[in-house]
């Protein structure tokens, strides 16, 4: 993401990004405190939290006022909203991402979205505005002013298996082996 200046006399938000699961729980889990310009669009907080936590930008993405079920959301910000209609299946109700600003949303203190990523992976991040600064003076933002835990790998790693997957493969090849060459001496 390009970082740069903010503009005379903009404030900066102070946003806690706390990666959740699937149902809000963050204890344990890794965050990040990002600095931004209260006038950059929602789209430029998806990437700055996506670089926070060294993930590819590559998948859409939606900010979602209920944190445990996204789907029954009445506040709602989608990636889906800003792209052509020839691509998209089903119109989306939220509002755009690209054209909504840092400062419309998080209109006080304390306040909480939930931000998915990756509408097929679901990653699960909770953001609440923490506070609200003065700029400082030749401050290049976003920033990452606090960060705690070790970002999980978006992919996982390429030579890792399943728990149980070598258990499974064996039993499966047994079973293979008993359709293919059943073992009659016990009829």
């Amino acid at each position: 993401m390009k970082r740069q200046k903010a503009r005379q006399n903009e404030k900066i938000y102070l946003i806690k990004v706390i990666q959740s699961d699937w149902n809000g729980r963050i204890r344990g889990q890794p965050y990040r405190i990002l600095a931004l310009p209260e006038g950059l669009s929602l789209d430029h907080l998806a990437k700055a939290i996506i670089e926070a936590f060294d993930f590819d930008f590559d998948h859409a993405f939606g900010f979602y006022d209920n944190i445990r079920s996204w789907i029954d959301s009445d506040e709602c910000y989608e990636l889906f909203k800003d792209m052509p209609r020839e691509i998209i299946i089903e119109p989306s109700r939220c509002k755009s991402v690209k054209k909504t600003k840092i400062r419309d949303v998080f209109t006080e203190v304390k306040k909480r979205m939930l931000f998915l990523y990756d509408y097929g992976d679901e990653w699960h991040f909770i953001i609440e505005l923490k506070g609200i600064e003065p700029q400082k003076e030749n401050e290049i933002y976003p920033v990452i002013v606090e960060s705690a835990g070790e970002a999980p790998p978006q992919y996982g790693e390429p030579d890792e298996e399943p728990e149980n997957f070598k258990a499974r493969s064996e039993k499966y090849e047994r079973g293979k082996q008993s359709l293919l060459f059943p073992d009659y001496s016990s009829w």
